[in-house]
């Protein structure tokens, strides 16, 4: 069994063109680059840790999306301390034009779908206090606007 503390350290991702891939995950979902390797990789986190993400062309350069129907990776999470810095992190997805595949309510989370710029599929999402999980995960729609009503600034 694994350890209950184990965590999932960072995704490394193969994107067509860093530079590109670099401007969405910094400039619009928020993340900051820590460190480049040359031009065929970058490593980008939240907050002081060495990288949640990280991007790279090494067999990838220049490449397309894995075709619908192949397998490969659904979408990498990303986790928000709390329902107002969700909500922020939508707006700023919405301002910067990025559509959005899909928004639900799961019971244990609330989750908000996009791809980045390689077609990744990605979640933002909050987790609810753990008192307040239902039983049984579940899929329904998260009303969006009450969701953005809480994007209140920092401070």
């Amino acid at each position: 069994m694994i350890d209950p503390g184990a965590r999932i350290g960072h995704v490394h991702l193969q994107v067509a063109r860093l530079d590109r891939a670099i401007a969405f995950y910094r400039d619009v979902i928020g993340f900051t680059l820590k460190q480049t390797m040359g031009d065929s990789a970058a490593f980008l986190a939240a907050g002081d840790y060495h990288h949640h993400l990280g991007l790279n062309t090494w067999e990838s350069l220049g490449g397309s999306p894995p075709p619908a129907g192949t397998t490969g990776l659904y979408h990498h999470a990303i986790l928000y301390p709390d329902r107002p810095a969700l909500a922020r992190a939508v707006a700023r997805v919405l301002a910067a034009g990025v559509p959005l595949e899909g928004i639900a309510d799961h019971g244990v989370s609330e989750s908000v779908y996009l791809r980045d710029p390689d077609g990744n599929g990605i979640e933002l999402y909050r987790d609810r206090p753990r008192d307040e999980w239902p039983s049984e995960m579940y899929t329904r729609p998260l009303d969006l606007r009450a969701l953005l009503a809480e994007a209140r600034p920092l401070g």
